[in-house]
């Protein structure tokens, strides 16, 4: 069974207080067969409260070791995590029914770079000065001000399971680096990798209680992080209906937040594009994951004029796909993460057939002689591309996170970006054209926290992430997450 990991060790669940959830066990399904194969803590509110208590009881003596301390003990997780890919990527794939090759050439490796990144980065941090001379304020002395920044406490980190690793350790890195202690709940869906990595970090030589995992489901585990008096910092990443709710909480108790939530991310391809190279990036940027990335293209807005051709190219390689066991390293697409999310990827799918939507591929799930015989239970959906919907239509309008895909025509540059900008939802956009000055205007006029011109999916972590709109509120990575996990204080020494 999946343990929660507090105060560094494992630990077994606490009694449930009368009439509250949790204290019991979850099933854990692997998504290839449909079969249960284990079981993870059912965590209790007791739960979240020793392991906030172990966190706040180690913050002081973690926030006051010197940084180039951490540094060393962070860069040695990510030495561990490297050496242990094949039992990480293994226990990546049997929870989210992701190919294998992923979780070892994207996931796992991604999750190493995320601590490297910032064990290093705070120890190049730069501070603010100025000098006042009293100019404009009638007896006002000369002042130097210099800002410090200093750890905020206990940060409650809570990440989704579609990029389980990669997006929890996205978090732990930066709080940890700055010197706050953490309380992380995985999805319950996919929590093998958190508790492997927590004792990873135990062996880093993490002191005890600076890393701790609860796992559970949101009320009592979430819900319990997010409102804790000892939790003044939660970053949280999922769907935007969970994220307004963590933002009433969070903000009647003034806590700091960052929510990356949904996307409806446009794909713009312009007529003068390089439909060859466009379309082949199409197809992965729309079903990588069998969809299942926020970051995904899953509004294809393509020019009138080369909408045929550029159609013919994208479904050539969609045609191209196969699904398979995500065991088998050969394997490159996948299951959907759960039997209730196929149930939902297919009621958009008949909306869209009842609201006069064209199915161009896909549509249904794969034939069981299609798949091997290990995996003919498993969640498995094909790649479906859709054309024919009204732009504001509900499977325009709303985030399947799945393997579906909505096709819109433009006529003009203006018309392009307001079918890009025609959701509420406002994280990432990627336009293909070949003119240097539409690109850029393009990319001011789109609304979203990312915008890619001729790419997808390229990351740098030292630019900051996060969405517009219904997408989000704050950013991460680089110095924006550093400061995210940092209280500024403004030092005034008069001359």
């Amino acid at each position: 069974m999946v343990q929660n990991f507090i105060d560094g060790s494992v630990q077994p669940v606490s009694p449930a207080r009368p009439g509250e959830p949790g204290g019991g066990v979850l099933e854990l399904i692997d998504p290839a067969t449909g079969k249960r194969r284990g079981e993870v803590a059912g965590a209790t509110a007791g739960d979240v409260d020793r392991a906030v208590a172990a966190a706040r009881a180690a913050f002081p003596a973690w926030s006051a070791m010197a940084a180039s301390k951490r540094s060393e003990i962070l860069l040695r997780l990510a030495d561990l995590i490297d050496g242990n890919l094949d039992e990480l990527a293994k226990a990546e794939c049997l929870d989210s029914g992701k190919p294998i090759f992923v979780c070892r050439s994207v996931d796992i490796p991604r999750s190493a770079a995320n601590f490297r990144y910032f064990a290093q980065a705070v120890l190049h941090t730069t501070g603010q000065w100025h000098q006042y001379d009293g100019a404009g304020v009638q007896g006002a002395r000369p002042a130097m001000n210099f800002t410090l920044r200093s750890p905020r406490g206990v940060a409650g980190l809570i990440s989704p399971w579609n990029l389980p690793l990669y997006l929890l350790t996205w978090k732990i890195a930066p709080a940890l680096a700055t010197g706050n202690t953490a309380v992380c709940k995985p999805s319950e869906l996919t929590p093998t990798t958190a508790t492997m990595l927590a004792e990873l970090g135990n062996a880093a030589g993490l002191p005890p209680g600076v890393l701790n995992i609860v796992h559970g489901t949101g009320q009592p585990v979430g819900s319990g992080i997010v409102t804790h008096p000892d939790v003044p910092t939660v970053s949280f990443t999922g769907s935007t209906g969970v994220g307004k709710w963590i933002a009433r909480e969070a903000g009647d108790r003034l806590k700091r937040v960052s929510l990356e939530l949904g996307g409806k991310n446009p794909f713009v391809v312009y007529a003068d594009a390089d439909l060859d190279v466009a379309a082949e990036t199409a197809c992965r940027a729309m079903f990588s994951n069998q969809g299942q990335i926020c970051l995904c293209g899953s509004r294809l807005v393509v020019h009138k004029s080369v909408k045929e051709a550029f159609l013919q190219r994208l479904l050539a390689h969609v045609a191209a796909i196969r699904p398979g066991d995500p065991m088998e390293p050969a394997t490159r697409y996948g299951t959907l993460i759960s039997q209730a999310h196929r149930e939902k990827v297919e009621r958009y799918v008949a909306v869209a057939r009842e609201l006069g939507g064209r199915v161009l591929c896909g549509g249904e799930r794969p034939q069981a002689d299609a798949l091997p015989p290990r995996v003919r239970g498993g969640f498995y959906y094909l790649p479906t591309i859709i054309d024919g919907l009204a732009p504001d239509c509900a499977v325009e309008q709303e985030e399947i996170f799945g393997p579906v895909v909505s096709v819109q025509s433009f006529e003009d540059d203006e018309q392009a970006v307001a079918l890009a900008n025609g959701t509420s939802y406002g994280l990432a956009a990627s336009i293909w054209t070949r003119d240097l000055q539409r690109a850029h205007r393009a990319a001011a006029e789109i609304h979203a926290g990312i915008v890619w011109v001729n790419c997808w999916m390229v990351r740098d972590l030292r630019t900051p992430f996060g969405g517009a709109k219904q997408s989000g509120v704050g950013r991460e990575g680089g110095m924006e997450a550093i400061n995210f996990f940092t209280e500024p204080k403004n030092v005034c020494v008069g001359l």
